[in-house]
């Protein structure tokens, strides 16, 4: 029995051809409807080029397993989420590799209500039946059925509009040739309908799994450069660019700035707490002193999770939060399942910016000078526990605040840093934030490498 490699802690990813292929997709379809014993379960894809094969393979294995299936064809993942609840379906599967690069694909798995499936509750389950791929005949073979529930899904976004705005405005959304352009149309369309003025400048929008911009990943710098230009050129309110299944995004200041996602957690927590003072959100702990300022002066009640989709998710239904976000371009939304949406942030953006005269950099401007940040900086090291466990011996002594709720967290005076490991990969990846210093962000956060590369030489 071959292992699966492309069974990973939160998702299915690997090389097409090799780590993944339509045989693998077949049996991934046998294993999660015997793990979950589903009647009916949503399916979709992004536009990568082995996407429709690796959709139809995972279909045949599913009703071969006697599972109806409903195909809403290509989608980003957060399509798939609304779907399942939508359709009270059992599960939902989405073929995707985010931002990856373009060999690559993957599924990221959901049960009832858009649970989300992962190392902790199923899916090493699922990788052990798909491994020994011995499943007994179904009774009956279940059926396809093709569906458009995108309609719908518009209809949950615009229900996120709720202040008119009093300005128009100009946006450069950037696709990246992913899956996003498609649904901005519908989404653009929708709001032109209601007679929101907004007018979007479009970038990479035709979806193409060959990328042909490179892989849509805006998390890379080099990637930002042809957003930012646009916002300049077009004198645009801002700019806003998705990964390939559009479940994460990120955003530009009207000058073509760059804007750390950490500070729109804090921006949208304060939109959200405006509306329901009281209400509980949820933040990761790489960065935190600028989101628990918000919300602790929003009246809001601040909670700190595990990072990673399926851990803030569960936290999310546990304390009923109305919002949630991570430095890394997810956000969250009760009232969209509690699961995260690359969509409803834009909608977001168009009110906090299109109901006042001030420009985006206004609202975060203020954040950025007293909580800078150093961004999350990812080091190669051969034994990232050792060497986690070598700095919290170095550290926690000098330390007043010290947590271990995601790797180490550790808080000192005037500056508090994170570091946590991979969970697929050899990497550290550290966080360093200040009060208000930029300097003391410079000294600590070259201080901390410098003791990494010093253990990773010994």
């Amino acid at each position: 029995m071959d292992e699966l490699t492309c069974f990973k802690a939160y998702d299915i990813r690997g090389e097409v051809g090799t780590e993944l292929t339509a045989g693998i997709a077949f049996r991934i379809g046998r294993a999660y409807a015997a793990w979950l014993k589903p009647r009916r379960v949503v399916i979709g894809a992004d536009i990568r080029l082995s996407s429709e094969e690796l959709k139809a393979a995972l279909a045949q294995g599913l009703m071969a397993s006697g599972v109806d299936v409903i195909d809403i064809g290509l989608t980003g993942t957060e399509e798939i989420y609304f779907a399942t609840r939508e359709l009270r379906a059992d599960g939902g599967i989405q073929i995707t590799a985010s931002h990856n690069p373009a060999q690559y694909n993957g599924m990221k798995l959901v049960r009832e209500e858009a649970r989300p499936i992962s190392n902790d509750n199923g899916l090493l389950d699922i990788k052990a039946l798909a491994e020994n791929n011995d499943f007994p005949p179904a009774v009956h073979r279940g059926i396809l059925t093709a569906y458009d529930n995108r309609p719908a899904w518009i209809q949950c976004l615009l229900r996120f509009l709720r202040l008119r705005l009093i300005r128009p405005l100009r946006i450069v959304v950037n696709s990246g040739h992913g899956t996003a352009g498609p649904a901005l149309d519908a989404l653009a369309e929708a709001l032109k309908n209601i007679g929101v003025p907004v007018e979007f400048i479009r970038l990479h929008h035709q979806p193409d799994g060959h990328f042909p911009a490179g892989v849509p990943n805006p998390m890379l710098a080099e990637n930002r450069t042809v957003t930012q230009q646009a916002v300049i050129a077009h004198h645009a309110d801002f700019g806003i660019a998705w990964d390939g299944d559009f479940d994460r995004c990120f955003f530009f200041d009207e000058h073509g700035e760059f804007i750390e996602s950490y500070y729109l957690v804090g921006l949208f927590a304060r939109h959200f707490l405006q509306q329901a003072p009281a209400s509980h959100v949820i933040i990761d702990p790489r960065l935190i002193w600028n989101s628990l300022d918000i919300i602790n002066q929003c009246g809001g009640v601040p909670i700190i999770s595990k990072t990673g989709h399926a851990f803030i998710k569960a936290r999310m239904r546990q304390e009923d939060a109305i919002y949630g976000g991570e430095m890394s371009g997810h956000h969250y939304f009760r009232d969209f399942g509690y699961c995260d949406s690359g969509m409803i942030p834009l909608i977001l953006m168009l009110q906090i910016i299109g109901c006042r005269h001030q420009p985006l950099s206004a609202f975060i401007r203020d954040a950025q000078a007293r909580f800078p940040v150093s961004g999350e900086i990812n080091r190669v090291v051969s034994h990232p526990a050792a060497l986690l466990k070598s700095i919290i011996e170095h550290y926690q002594s000098q330390a007043p605040q010290y947590d271990d709720c995601d790797g180490v967290s550790l808080a000192f005076a005037h500056w508090r840093f994170n570091l946590r490991g991979s969970n697929t990969e050899p990497l550290l990846r550290l966080n360093v934030e200040t009060r208000g210093d930029t300097r003391l962000l410079a000294e600590k956060t070259e201080e901390v490498l410098a003791f990494i590369a010093a253990k990773e030489t010994l």
